[in-house]
């Protein structure tokens, strides 16, 4: 029987979703646990219910929505992700991936399709991270990377706790985190970066997520006149964070397989005035690639960098640092039922790593996880420009309805 999801569908339920906290220039502002984001979960599941699904919340506030199997003893399948945005974020950036489980799971129902296992459709909480740090906190707690209690006393830049905020929204639950264990997980997603749209790529097929490390930088020099001091007798931190950058940039773009990222987001000069040699700079230094050991030599050059900008321009060096993600390998036969069903609906495809974290890097950890993207336009997210187009959406979730129904009918 051939299963095909209701596009149209689908793209009225984003639109309807989009609804909920709109801002001005057409994103979409649903920050974590506010009453716009329970809102739209409050939407999600009246959709739900009128299936006949159940639901029931964590004590973090992880929303699990069941679709019963025939062997409701088995461990589901599960997909999902996130519904919670940036300030001023898109309309798709994880509100795809859980609206498309909406209508796989409406799919299954017009058909009266009844998967062997169970199927489950998760909301993590809080995944963006931009009310409360870091992202991707609550599946992280359901993966066993971070406390129960640690969590919920996260506070917001008002000092409100992750807890209180479950509580005045009213999505405070008493599951136990960690449960229900799942079969397995997949996560369809807009890509977030330019590739599949610049390579006329319908589907990302996801085989895993980039590692990442997070260094705090500090280049301390010795602030003087920009008149009387000659340049040879100079202690110029800023000039040695711009020798700094330029090679890690240089450095960067040698690797012709384009896997090395460095990236200088913040910089901050100390007391900073036109006519004074910058005495102290702060920067941060973001660093990625695809392979764990590759990522290593990365950071051995840098911090070979910083040893050697210190002693050209006279400077001392200090560097923490204060995040690490390792590169995550996604489970080969969830790969490859996402692959199987690209291939079998001959969908322009490629596989690729992930170069964003997404709430399927924690649940990789606890169980056997894929990702699906998505192009999104001129690779724009985090931004209320965000756009997917409909047929892309489509595409999306009928490959997640692929992969899912076969995953969930399988015979062990």
């Amino acid at each position: 029987m051939t299963i095909s999801i209701d596009g149209q569908r689908l793209w009225d339920s984003l639109m309807a979703m989009a609804e909920i906290g709109p801002t001005e220039n057409g994103g979409s502002c649903r920050l974590a646990l506010t009453e716009e984001d329970a809102a739209g979960r409050r939407l999600l599941l009246d959709w739900c219910e009128s299936l006949g699904c159940t639901w029931r919340v964590d004590r973090i506030g992880n929303l699990f929505i069941r679709r019963a199997g025939r062997r409701d003893d088995l461990d589901p399948v599960a997909m999902g992700s996130h519904l919670d945005t940036q300030p001023k974020g898109g309309r798709f950036d994880g509100i795809l991936g859980v609206l498309a489980g909406l209508e796989v799971f409406r799919t299954l129902a017009d058909q009266g399709i009844v998967t062997e296992r169970p199927l489950e459709l998760v909301v993590w909480t809080n995944e963006e991270g931009s009310r409360f740090a870091p992202a991707m906190v609550a599946s992280g707690t359901y993966a066993g990377a971070f406390s129960v209690e640690s969590t919920l006393a996260r506070e917001d830049r008002d000092g409100a706790t992750l807890g209180e905020a479950l509580e005045a929204c009213g999505y405070a639950g008493e599951s136990p985190v960690g449960e229900p264990r799942l079969d397995s997980f997949f996560e369809l997603h807009i890509e977030q970066g330019p590739v599949l749209e610049e390579e006329g790529e319908t589907i990302g097929v996801v085989t895993g997520v980039q590692g990442m490390r997070w260094f705090d930088v500090t280049l301390s020099g010795q602030s003087a006149h920009a008149g009387p001091t000659p340049m040879r007798y100079r202690h110029d931190a800023l000039a040695a964070a711009a020798r700094l950058i330029d090679r890690l940039q240089a450095h960067a773009l040698a690797d012709e397989s384009g896997d090395t990222k460095v990236t200088c987001g913040c910089l901050d000069i100390v007391s900073s005035s036109r006519n004074v040699v910058p005495g102290e700079v702060t920067l941060t230094i973001d660093l990625r690639h695809v392979v764990e050991r590759e990522l290593d030599a990365l950071q051995e050059r840098f911090e070979q960098l910083l040893v050697e900008v210190g002693e050209s321009f006279g400077v001392t060096v200090s560097q923490e640092r204060i995040w690490a993600s390792p590169v995550v390998e996604f489970a080969p036969e969830c790969v490859a039922a996402v692959e199987r069903a690209t291939r079998e609906r001959e969908l322009p495809h490629r596989r690729m790593m992930s170069g964003a974290g997404h709430d399927a890097v924690y649940v990789s950890r606890v169980a056997p996880t894929a990702m699906i993207f998505v192009p999104c336009r001129d690779g724009i997210s985090h931004n209320e420009a965000e756009y997917a187009t409909p047929e892309h959406c489509a595409a999306g979730a009928q490959v997640l309805c692929d992969a899912i129904v076969e995953r969930a009918n399988r015979a062990s």
